[in-house]
C-alpha cells in the first residue's frame, strides 16, 4: 500500500484573548490507502481543526498537503474537495426534505469522477449494501433512525468515488449497538473498497477496531 495523503510541517495557530494559541506545530504524518485511521487526542488538541485543514475547508499557517504526491493546493482546494474526499459528519448533515436515495443521488452530481450512468440505481444498490431496503430508501431521511440516518451520509460518500474518506465523531449519537456497525462499514469501505478512512473520535471503541490509531497531542501527530 501507498502513501495516499500526506502532511509535511503544517502549523496552525489563532489568537485568543490577545494571546496566540498554537495548535498544530511542525506536524507531519502519512497515511496510505486502505486503510481505517482514527485520530485521538484530548479536548481541545485540534482534531476537528485537523480534519478541517486536511479536508481543504480550512487552510494551515505553513505547511504542505500532498494528496497523491500533489500539492493540494495546485490541485485546487475545490477540485480536490469536490473529486478527492467526502465527509461523514456527526450530525449526517442530510438534505432533509429529500428522500435518502436522493441525498445518495445528489453526492453523484457534485463530482467530476466517472460514474455509471444509472445513479437512481447505484444509489439504491449503495443503500441496500449499508442496510437500507428500497423501501426505506425512499422515505424521507428525517423519518429515518440515527443510525440509519448515519448508513445514509456514509452511503453519500461512497456514491461520489472519493478516495478519501473523513469522518467527525461519526458514531457520537449512536448506541454501542449501531456504533459497531458503523466501524464495521468503515473497516469495509477502507478493506473491500480500497478507500482511506481517517475518523477523528472520542471513542475507545471506535478507536480499538481500526487499522492504526494515532494521538494528536501538543500540536504533532504520532502513530500508537
Amino acid at each position: 500500500m501507498g502513501t495516499i495523503l500526506k502532511l509535511e510541517n503544517l502549523n496552525y495557530s489563532y489568537i485568543d484573548g490577545g494571546y496566540e494559541r498554537q495548535i498544530l506545530k511542525d506536524l507531519s504524518y502519512e497515511f496510505e490507502e486502505g486503510k481505517f485511521y482514527t485520530v485521538l487526542g484530548p479536548s481541545g488538541s485540534g482534531k476537528t481543526t485537523l480534519l478541517s485543514i486536511i479536508s481543504g475547508l480550512d487552510t494551515a499557517s505553513s505547511g504542505k498537503i500532498y494528496f497523491n504526491n500533489q500539492d493540494i493546493e495546485e490541485l485546487g482546494l475545490h477540485n480536490y474537495r469536490r473529486n478527492s474526499i467526502a465527509i461523514v459528519f456527526q450530525q449526517y448533515n442530510l438534505i432533509g426534505y429529500l428522500s435518502a436515495v436522493e441525498n445518495v443521488e445528489v453526492a453523484m452530481c457534485e463530482t467530476d469522477n466517472k460514474l455509471p450512468k444509472d445513479t437512481r440505481n447505484v444509489a439504491y444498490n449503495l443503500l441496500e449494501r449499508f442496510g437500507i431496503v428500497r423501501t426505506k430508501a425512499e422515505r424521507l431521511v428525517g423519518q429515518l433512525s440515527g443510525g440509519e440516518q448515519q448508513r445514509v451520509a456514509i452511503a453519500r460518500a461512497l456514491a461520489s468515488n472519493v478516495d478519501l474518506i473523513f469522518a467527525d465523531e461519526p458514531t457520537g449519537n449512536l448506541d454501542t449497538a449501531t456504533e459497531q456497525e458503523i466501524i464495521a462499514i468503515f473497516k469495509e469501505l477502507a478493506h473491500d473498497f480500497g478507500k482511506t478512512i481517517i475518523v477523528v473520535t472520542h471513542s475507545n471503541t471506535v478507536a480499538e477496531m481500526s487499522d492504526n490509531r494515532v494521538l494528536l497531542r501538543d500540536g504533532k501527530l504520532n502513530s500508537l
